[in-house]
C-alpha cells in the first residue's frame, strides 16, 4: 500500500461517493475509486453503483472474484475506513471464517450435508418401497 492508502476515510465520507461521478466502496476496510472502472466491470455498472458509498465486502466475496480482480483493486485503492468503523479487522475475520463450531452463525454448515443425505435416503426408501417390494 503507497501513501494513498495511509488516507483515512469515515463511512460517511465514503457515502457521499455514490453515483457515476464519484463511485466509491469499500471492500475489508479499504476504500475504493472504482468510477473509471465502471464502464469495465465485468458484471456492468450497476453491479457497482448499487454497492456505492457503503461497505461491499460481503457481496465482492459471495461472487468470488479472481485473483486478477484483485489484483486491479490495487489500482482504485484511495485509503482506508477509519479505525473505530473498521468492520472487517484481523480478528474479526478470523472469527468469521474460522468455522468455530460455538458460532451460533455457523449452525447451517452441517444442514449443506445433512440436508442432501436426508433427501437421498428418502429417495431411496421410496424407490424400494415402489419398485423393489412390486417384483
Amino acid at each position: 500500500m503507497g501513501d494513498t492508502a495511509a488516507k483515512k476515510y469515515s463511512l460517511k465520507e465514503v457515502e457521499a461517493h455514490k453515483d457515476k461521478k464519484s463511485c466509491w466502496i469499500v471492500i475489508a476496510d479499504n476504500v475504493y475509486d472504482v468510477t473509471k472502472f465502471l464502464e469495465e466491470h465485468p458484471g456492468g455498472e450497476e453491479v457497482l453503483l448499487e454497492q456505492a458509498g457503503k461497505d461491499a465486502t460481503e457481496n465482492f466475496e459471495d461472487v468470488g472474484h479472481s485473483t486478477d480482480a484483485r489484483t486491479m483493486m490495487k489500482d482504485y485503492l484511495v485509503g482506508e475506513i477509519i479505525d473505530e468503523e473498521k468492520t472487517n479487522t484481523p480478528e474479526k475475520l478470523k472469527k468469521k471464517w474460522s468455522g468455530d463450531s460455538n458460532d451460533p452463525d455457523n449452525s447451517s454448515s452441517w444442514k449443506t450435508w445433512l440436508i442432501p443425505m436426508a433427501l437421498a435416503l428418502a429417495a431411496s426408501l421410496i424407490f424400494r418401497f415402489f419398485f423393489i417390494s412390486k417384483n
